[in-house]
């Protein structure tokens, strides 16, 4: 019998194609009680921001998909901090290099933290695809 994370997801060779009509009204809001206020703005500011380009298809690798269910994380929650321009743990150039990126086309790149671990999402140039993998499968 098939899952309901199975039914929303495709699996294609070493990733999954993660698909849902709309990231930004799909997210679901922080609900950790240990969620700090200055969070919880953040992420008020990031879902009411329209989105600033393109995804594409959107695909994980499985990896990355177990890091977050280990952690009760879904994608649309980081997928929706990424499309927003919410860049998470980057150096200033990196950021200066990702609002560059969404005006000239060149690929965006973001980072997030997640206990001890990260995921990365990264954006084509030619918007042709979203990926959200782990930094050890770069």
């Amino acid at each position: 019998m098939e899952s309901e994370q199975e039914k929303g997801n495709a699996k294609h060779g070493s990733t999954v194609v993660v698909t849902w009509s709309d990231p930004i009204n799909s997210f679901v809001p922080f609900t950790d009680k240990t969620t700090s206020i200055q969070k919880r703005k953040q992420f008020m500011n990031t879902i009411s921001n329209k989105p600033l380009f393109q995804l594409g298809q959107v695909v994980a690798t499985p990896a990355a998909l177990s890091l977050l269910d280990e952690h009760n994380k879904t994608p649309a929650e980081f997928l929706s901090r990424h499309h927003a321009g919410d860049w998470g743990d980057l150096c200033k150039e990196d950021r200066e290099a990702n609002d560059a990126a969404v005006k000239n086309g060149d690929r965006i790149f973001s980072a997030y933290k997640i206990d001890d671990d990260k995921i990365w999402i990264i954006t084509e140039a030619d918007r042709s695809s979203t990926t959200l993998l782990l930094p050890s499968e770069y």
